[in-house]
């Protein structure tokens, strides 16, 4: 049977499939009982598909993060579910799970890239089928909400996922090597660069000064992404498991008592007390000014943090920022805490 044929029959089965919000997934094995996947490597020429699986997404945006993908190179496919308007999602929670179930079915389509963040993963997760996921192996990419799908995908099918760029802020220099350095030329070892500050806006912002929380070398698997999905996700079927793990965090429009809170609750779970390291990247729009009756992010951090005496370190290009490096999300890598280096242990890509 052809490529072609097989997903036409696929197709038709998982749109069955995602009707059924009480499929039992946790029954799943999760990725540490699974070998890793991992996805082809996307080249020149290649067809990435668009997906918003959160927040609509307006037409002018779409149509710049289709100029910018075709300007690298990639051809482009979406369908019309990715238009919608749902209240503030994209479309219904089914059409949107639809469109990422169909995508990783769809034999045209060598990669997808979310189109945009925004709430709403964690309404879907339940209603991925995660079986065409592992058996269509692909590069997903995103960050913000897109954090919940790079790491439920990867505890119940063990395929790597990539925090980075998504559509509509894929057109920067940074984010755009890293894209290609991550996902296009896969290398054994590779660091990851913080970005040259070159706005003197973003010199100057507190939020994007970079420290050591906690000096110290260690290595791991690579998890996480929004610090409020990572939060979310506790507690429920797809809660991340940080033990051995380097975990890396970002958040934005946070006020330093929310990121105490969220990070507080993270101290309070089992694993995460087991993590290896912690890697913050830029939490923009989180600091505030120190008064007697207020944290700076810095002050909230370094204190909840510190206390895990593991490697730690803020202020790494990943974010809410224009500057966004590719993470791919399980993979081996190392971490120097004093140099504020990043290692890639192993290609992310075959």
């Amino acid at each position: 049977m052809s490529k072609r044929r097989s997903f036409i029959k696929s197709a038709t089965a998982l749109g069955a499939a995602t009707l059924l919000h009480q499929r039992s997934w946790g029954n799943l094995p999760t990725a540490q009982n699974k070998t890793k996947i991992k996805p082809k490597k996307i080249k020149l020429g290649d067809t990435i598909g668009l997906v918003a699986p959160g927040f609509a997404i307006k037409p002018e945006t779409l149509y710049l993060a289709l100029e910018a993908l075709e300007k690298m190179g990639f051809k482009t496919y979406h369908t019309d579910r990715i238009k919608g308007n749902y209240g503030y999602f994209s479309n219904t929670d089914e059409e949107r799970a639809k469109d990422v179930n169909e995508m990783f079915a769809n034999p045209d389509i060598d990669a997808v890239l979310c189109a945009r963040g925004g709430y709403g993963c964690t309404r879907i997760l339940d209603l991925l089928d995660y079986e065409i996921i592992e058996n269509n192996p692909k590069a997903l990419i995103g960050f913000s909400d897109i954090t919940a799908l790079l790491n439920a995908i990867y505890k119940k099918t063990g395929l790597v996922g990539f925090h980075g760029p998504v559509g509509s802020t894929i057109d920067d220099e940074y984010s755009q090597s890293y894209f290609k350095k991550v996902l296009m030329e896969p290398q054994e070892s590779l660091v990851i660069k913080n970005a040259i500050l070159k706005d003197p806006k973003q010199y100057r912002n507190s939020e994007y000064y970079r420290y050591t929380i906690t000096p110290g070398i260690a290595q791991g698997e690579l998890v996480g992404g929004s610090l409020s999905l990572v939060t979310a996700m506790v507690g429920t079927p797809y809660e991340i498991d940080f033990t051995d793990k380097l975990v890396f965090l970002e958040d934005v429009e946070e006020a330093p008592y929310r990121m105490d809170r969220m990070l507080t609750q993270l101290l309070n779970v089992e694993s995460f007390l087991n993590a290896r390291g912690v890697i913050f990247g830029v939490c923009k729009g989180c600091d505030r000014k120190r008064t007697t009756e207020n944290f700076t992010l810095k002050e909230v951090i370094t204190d909840r943090i510190s206390r895990l005496g593991v490697p730690a370190v803020y202020g790494m290009s990943f974010g809410h920022i224009p500057q966004n490096a590719t993470i791919p999300v399980g993979v081996e890598a190392s971490f120097n805490a004093h140099k504020k280096q990043l290692r890639l242990m192993e290609a992310a890509v075959l």
